[in-house]
């Protein structure tokens, strides 16, 4: 498996991995997902023998982002990284490419000297999986927010020091 930056070329992959788990995410075009890119501070694939399996979208601080997620971050944290998304292929789920792609976003934000990683996952609609995933990780809830059309989130950050950083492969 490589870990690498995304590129233009990857935009079919990933929108066909944000499509098929759109029911946890919020819905991406082309369109946005090159605003996404452009405001981003990380954008990385995970790719195995040419085919993206995963990838993860992070922002930092004055993002010109308009997600109420990230907003509430921004009114709260003067310094953060922001995971808006990380989505994993459902056949490469539990080889590990999540847990990858956050130590990979916990090494950028430590690059950056950024002390805080923050995001969020459903409530409402529930996704324990992702609240297990993140827990594991260190990440505790912050907050809370009900979104349109009744769905609810748990609003996550972690200290880069209190951070459980996977092992490497």
């Amino acid at each position: 498996m490589i870990l690498r930056d995304g590129t233009a070329d990857d935009a079919p992959a990933v929108l066909a991995l944000n499509h098929a788990f759109v029911s946890v995410l919020s819905p991406l075009d082309d369109g946005r997902l090159a605003h996404l890119v452009a405001q981003a501070t990380l954008y990385r694939v995970a790719e195995e023998q040419g085919r993206v399996l995963a990838f993860l979208l992070a922002m930092g601080e004055g993002a010109d982002y308009d997600s109420p997620n990230y907003r509430w971050f921004a009114a709260r944290y003067p310094r953060f990284l922001y995971i808006d998304r990380i989505v994993v292929a459902a056949e490469a789920q539990s080889l590990g490419l999540g847990a990858a792609l956050y130590r990979d976003a916990f090494d950028h934000a430590a690059s950056l000297e950024v002390a805080r990683v923050t995001c969020e996952f459903d409530l409402a609609p529930p996704n324990p999986a992702s609240s297990r995933f993140h827990a594991r990780l260190g990440f505790r809830e912050v907050g809370r927010q009900v979104l349109d059309a009744g769905k609810e989130v748990s609003l996550q950050a972690v200290l880069l020091a209190d951070a459980v950083r996977p092992a490497s492969d």
